[in-house]
């Protein structure tokens, strides 16, 4: 196997960004060694990476893009971990998959960036439903699982809110059932709701940080509840994220639909291959992939595994159930 050495440079060298991107014991540039197979040396910012070619070209351009990364408008210093890493990597090797140029990936990708850290599109289809949202009223997220739908969605539902562009931030899901019959469980409304919609809020933790999620909360600025509790309201000047949406029935999705007031954001996910509706009902994403891409301010935006953000073996996992329905 014919090695490759690279000797890379990174600037402005800032001792707080080099500690960021290394992580803690150098853990960052272990896991591009593990990741890549290669073998990476450094002295303060400079940085000599030793491999095959394809793996030390990959490992320069997410060096380059993670040292990036740590810099912020905010004037903070943003930290580096494992999983940013992993992405990065994924992202870079998507990319050439795809033939895109890597040194266009920073102009092509949008990226989000909040108080609490940098959140970007890792694939051309992330990217273009980041896009459609910030530029149509309604916006369809679909695909399998670990493709980044909500996690997105909510990402940018926070920086409409931090710009001010919009005051409320309403997060729904339907309950597994499709009549939605919370009245069996014990307690009150957060209580009853909480096991629906608790993905959720573990997405907006991570985006805001639970202190500050908490804050919003009780303020009614950031509203957490089931899809039934939606009936016969009109909701203005909020971004408004419907979550599984492929266990809405038709009814449901006309009503969640017909609550939409005026300088509102919709942002619609789901996934067609796990419905939970009985048999015999028809459900209201796939019905309304029928009806409605006739109206043209309605966007919709298909992931399929490629995108996949999650652990490697989420792809492997859809892989291997696509590959069982198919016998």
């Amino acid at each position: 196997m014919n090695l490759e050495t690279k000797e890379i440079r990174l600037q402005p060298a800032n001792n707080k960004r080099l500690i960021s991107l290394c992580g803690p014991f150098d853990d960052n540039l272990k896991q591009l060694e593990s990741q890549l197979s290669i073998t990476i040396n450094r002295c303060d910012n400079f940085f000599k990476l030793i491999g095959t070619s394809l793996a030390v070209d990959t490992a320069t351009n997410a060096l380059i893009s993670l040292y990036s990364d740590t810099e912020s408008e905010y004037g903070t210093i943003h930290d580096i971990n494992p999983e940013q890493v992993y992405l990065t990597i994924k992202q870079i090797q998507i990319s050439k998959k795809q033939s895109q140029h890597i040194e266009d990936i920073h102009h092509t990708l949008m990226q989000i960036e909040t108080k609490h850290g940098i959140i970007k599109p890792r694939t051309k289809n992330q990217t273009q439903y980041i896009s459609n949202i910030f530029n149509h009223d309604i916006t369809f997220g679909i695909g399998p699982a670990g493709t980044g739908k909500t996690y997105l969605a909510i990402a940018a539902a926070v920086d409409l809110l931090e710009r001010r562009k919009n005051k409320h931030i309403i997060l729904t899901r339907p309950a597994i059932e499709a009549g939605e019959k919370l009245g069996f469980l014990p307690g009150d409304l957060n209580q009853k709701s909480d096991p629906y919609v608790r993905p959720l809020y573990d997405a907006l933790f991570n985006i805001l940080g639970q202190e500050r999620v908490e804050q919003l909360i009780q303020k009614n600025i950031i509203e957490v509840a089931p899809l039934a509790y939606m009936r016969g309201r009109t909701l203005n000047d909020s971004v408004i994220i419907l979550d599984e949406s492929q266990n809405t029935t038709i009814t449901q999705m006309k009503m969640f639909l017909t609550r939409i007031g005026f300088d509102s954001t919709v942002i619609i996910t789901g996934d067609i291959t796990q419905i939970d509706l009985p048999i015999t009902q028809t459900s209201g994403l796939t019905h309304a992939m029928k009806v409605l891409p006739v109206i043209k301010d309605i966007s919709f935006n298909f992931f399929t595994k490629e995108d996949s953000i999650r652990h490697a073996i989420v792809s492997r996992i859809i892989d291997a159930y696509e590959a069982w329905d198919k016998k």
